[in-house]
């Protein structure tokens, strides 16, 4: 089962094919997309990366939190869809 991973602290310079390539060292990337700005397309300095397999994603966590590059320390954790209801932010048409 495929598993996304949120990386935060990326290099502003950092393009998704580099990204996929770095993440390609803890397995198979399904997918590596960095988040930009609308207006300008300027890297926002976090992205997304699929990884095949649980477990393949679990060991991008392990090498890759903390890890140092271009002398920023990356935040790798598994991306959870947020719940619509979440606490901090209550809709009125919310049933759980």
């Amino acid at each position: 089962m495929m598993i996304i991973l949120s990386v935060l602290n990326l290099p502003h310079h950092m393009t998704g094919e580099q990204l996929q390539t770095l993440f390609s060292e803890a397995g198979l990337v399904a997918s590596a997309k960095i988040t930009t700005y609308l207006h300008n397309g300027e890297s926002r300095g976090f992205g997304f990366v699929a990884m095949e397999t649980h477990a393949e994603g679990q060991k991008a966590i392990a090498m890759f939190n903390g890890r140092l590059v271009d002398g920023l320390h990356l935040t790798v954790r598994e991306d959870r869809p947020q719940s619509r209801c979440s606490p901090t932010r209550r809709a009125r048409n919310c049933r759980e």
